[in-house]
């Protein structure tokens, strides 16, 4: 029988890493410069390993092909297969991240293979350095030459879109959306499963590997979407205390928020996918199938498609993100 299930976190060194994750996730790690925890992952051969009971040690992959449609839903099974569709993350930017942007679903197989998968994400903002921005969307329209032209004496960040950040913000990357991550943000990733990255510009940093950083000059000419959302690129909501608040829904995902002091229900019978639980904040526990699994903050929990309910049971109070494929 399958039961919520927590994954041993994966840390990725980055060049721009910081040292938020370990303390914020409440554990030790000899790893330096972590930028990224994979939380949940099914990409390549970072697959996630489960934590403990009856199933510990048995990783993501195996876990969807044995039990299907009851771990990730029936169409979700029938669309995925074997690959679990989403990669959760908590990144840590002590420094600026590159310009870059990713392909949609077409573009990357045609580039990369017919298995390749584009790469739309969202962030939500866990907490910002004073004067912390994100880089999202183009504020002034260019062309395919203008671009080239920017990249080449690197001005480009000049077009894009800055965002100061606060707690609590909520960003929409759809595949072709130009972005960064700045120094000092620290944030929640939801996004396909795919590692498509086109990097524009990094600044003429070297990877740790003491080396320039490739540049995918080309590559992401074609797959940059140049048109300007005079809108705006931030995504608007409205907080509620104790209900769920759909932030982001897309063909990829729907990501919600709970912010609760008190004991929060949902029914799940219709639901026909996994849920994943992000603890960005607080403690509790979540009631589900039978099981109380301990929630704290920087605890990701997989809630299998065949739960009827689950329910949130803060202490105080707990704040937490919800990701699935409905």
């Amino acid at each position: 029988m399958l039961y919520p299930l927590v994954f041993e976190p994966i840390f990725r060194p980055m060049v721009w890493g910081g040292e938020k994750i370990p303390a914020y996730k409440g554990v030790t790690t000899d790893v330096e410069h972590i930028g990224e925890s994979w939380e949940i992952s099914a990409y390549g051969d970072k697959i996630s390993v489960v934590a403990d009971g009856p199933l510990a040690g048995r990783n993501l992959n195996s876990l969807v092909h044995e039990f299907k449609g009851e771990l990730v839903g029936e169409k979700v099974y029938a669309s995925t297969g074997d690959e679990f569709p989403l990669l959760i993350k908590f990144i840590d930017a002590l420094s600026d991240l590159s310009i870059q942007v990713h392909p949609g679903n077409e573009m990357a197989r045609r580039e990369h293979g017919p298995s390749a998968k584009g790469k739309t994400e969202m962030w939500y903002v866990i907490s910002a350095d004073p004067g912390a921005a994100l880089l999202c969307g183009l504020k002034e329209s260019i062309t395919p030459e203008d671009y080239t032209r920017m990249v080449a004496d690197g001005t480009i960040t000049s077009v894009l879109q800055r965002y100061e950040v606060q707690p609590g913000d909520v960003f929409f990357l759809p595949a072709g959306r130009i972005h960064a991550i700045c120094s000092g943000c620290f944030i929640a990733e939801i996004q396909q499963t795919s590692d498509l990255t086109y990097r524009i510009w990094d600044y003429g940093r070297l990877g740790l590997d003491g080396k320039p950083r490739q540049l995918h000059t080309e590559l992401a000419r074609q797959a940059i979407d140049y048109k300007v959302y005079p809108e705006g690129y931030k995504t608007a909501y409205k907080p509620l205390k104790n209900k769920e608040v759909v932030l982001v829904s897309c063909p990829y995902f729907k990501t919600s928020l709970y912010e609760l002091d008190k004991p929060v229900s949902k029914n799940l019978r219709h639901v026909d996918s996994f849920v994943v639980a992000m603890v960005l904040e607080g403690d509790g526990s979540l009631e589900c199938m039978g099981t109380s699994t301990p929630l704290r903050q920087g605890t990701t929990v997989l809630i299998p498609a065949s739960a009827p309910s689950m329910k949130f049971v803060p202490q105080g109070s707990l704040k937490v993100l919800t990701s699935g494929v409905f």
